[in-house]
């Protein structure tokens, strides 16, 4: 082939992180071979040593890797051809390039998750930690970026422990989805041996074996699962890293980043930007366009194998690596920053923020919420004009919009209001610290079926 044209073909430079499968896929076929005896003891001892040694220079650094075997199979196959000799033909034995790759990356994707569902609860543990640390803690709560209602600082907190949860929970099913056995399908037909291929299952930790031999060397389903829920991960993590950058600014104040995680201006000496807040907003445009490219990439397959499917594996170590990389930068982000707890309690002051808890308090004493709104309304604009806020009002100026008001209006709190909303996933500091124990319990189950 031009070498060009061979250049173009190559994916050993990404798919050699596969190794670890790929020996541990070759290992239990030889095993199952000589079971079945479709090969000798002797032949499949001595491929799996040889695939062994093989795998023990790989991790030393001394692996000859060979670009113009193209993958990763192709370079451990000739390797174990150049130790053993001709007796490393007869791995391939029942097998396919087609139902091995598929098996590398099932095994891959399925130890993935176990690394990406420890990430997540290291963010969900430096979450419960900081709410626990600033439990009692005022903020404003925000509709529309708009001052709305206060809430506490730790509700705002495990509001973020609780989407993290969902997506342990979408990995989970993605490891569920990995979990099929595709070895034993050959290139898509099958293999005409009298193969045991529950024990090359079991051998590998695969719980189910694929039905259909030609959607099993095909099928990469559970690549765009993975690529989805990683999507949708990363979609949480820039909310809060939107927050993160809002939250150090100068304009808000709320937190501030430890230095390891911010960078200065080129220009401006006095500058202390939110840079790894901004880079992990950033990269979750990059986890969207692998989902995004694994779907066109299937979208248009005739069964079964086609070389289309080589694009499957780049945008999949990405995807992981981007996940992983950014969950424990945040990890490390919110157990460092310094939390402003009195500039959020100053914050949750203005704005009106008890407005609300007026009107729900006329409510109380018999007027409609609707006819209640529209009072609330008339008097914070009203103390809008004064330069005022709402609850700052005296007696005789809530009594020109209602003679419902009476002196025990002006105790209306922040305290009071969070302490009101003691409902089952509401604000109020007993609440809040029921979900925190609650959330430390969760941590603990295991999301395996």
């Amino acid at each position: 082939m031009n070498p060009d044209a061979s250049q173009y073909a190559v994916s050993i430079q990404y798919d050699r992180r596969l190794y670890r499968e790929d020996i541990a896929g070759s290992v239990a076929h030889a095993r199952m071979l000589a079971k079945q005896e479709i090969i000798t003891e002797e032949e499949a001892a001595a491929i799996c040593d040889g695939l062994l040694a093989i795998r023990a220079e790989i991790e030393a650094g001394e692996f000859p890797w060979r670009p113009e075997l193209e993958d990763i199979h192709m370079n451990i196959e000739t390797r174990l051809r150049e130790r053993i000799g001709p007796t490393a033909g007869k791995l391939h034995t029942a097998r396919s390039r087609n139902d091995q790759v598929a098996t590398d990356l099932r095994l891959y994707a399925m130890r993935s998750r176990q690394r990406v569902d420890e990430a997540i609860a290291g963010l969900q543990k430096a979450l419960l930690a900081r709410a626990g640390e600033h439990s009692g803690v005022i903020m404003p709560g925000y509709t529309h970026l708009q001052r709305a209602q206060p809430v506490l600082f730790a509700h705002h907190l495990m509001a973020y422990f609780e989407m993290l949860h969902r997506d342990r929970a979408r990995f989970a099913h993605c490891r569920d989805a990995a979990d099929l056995l595709p070895l034993g399908s050959g290139a898509l037909a099958g293999a005409p041996y009298p193969l045991d291929r529950r024990f090359v299952a079991s051998e590998l930790g695969f719980s189910r074996l694929s039905a259909n031999s030609m959607d099993a060397v095909s099928d990469r389903d559970f690549l765009a699962e993975y690529h989805s829920a990683a999507a949708i991960c990363m979609m949480h993590l820039s909310r809060l890293a939107e927050e993160l950058v809002l939250w150090s600014s100068q304009e808000f104040g709320f937190i501030s980043l430890a230095p390891r995680h911010t960078t200065g201006s080129s220009i401006m000496p006095q500058k202390r930007n939110p840079d790894f807040a901004e880079l992990g907003r950033g990269k979750t445009g990059r986890v969207y366009g692998h989902l995004m490219a694994i779907l066109t990439t299937l979208k248009g397959l005739p069964l079964t194998y086609n070389r289309d499917l080589q694009e499957d594996k780049e945008g999949f170590f990405d995807t992981e690596e981007t996940l992983l990389s950014t969950l424990e930068i945040f990890s490390d982000m919110i157990g460092a920053m310094t939390v402003n707890a009195s500039r959020m309690e100053d914050a949750a002051q203005r704005g009106n923020m008890l407005a609300t808890d007026l009107a729900d308090y006329l409510v109380g004493r018999g007027m409609p919420f609707r006819e209640a709104h529209g009072v609330v309304r008339r008097a914070s604009e009203h103390a809008r004009s004064l330069g005022k806020e709402v609850h700052q009002l005296t007696l005789e100026e809530y009594r020109r919009f209602s003679d419902l008001f009476d002196s025990d209006a002006l105790e209306i709190s922040l305290k009071g209001s969070v302490e009101g909303r003691d409902v089952p996933g509401g604000a109020a500091p007993r609440r809040v610290q029921e979900a925190i124990a609650a959330a430390k319990a969760r941590l603990e189950e295991s999301f395996d079926t």
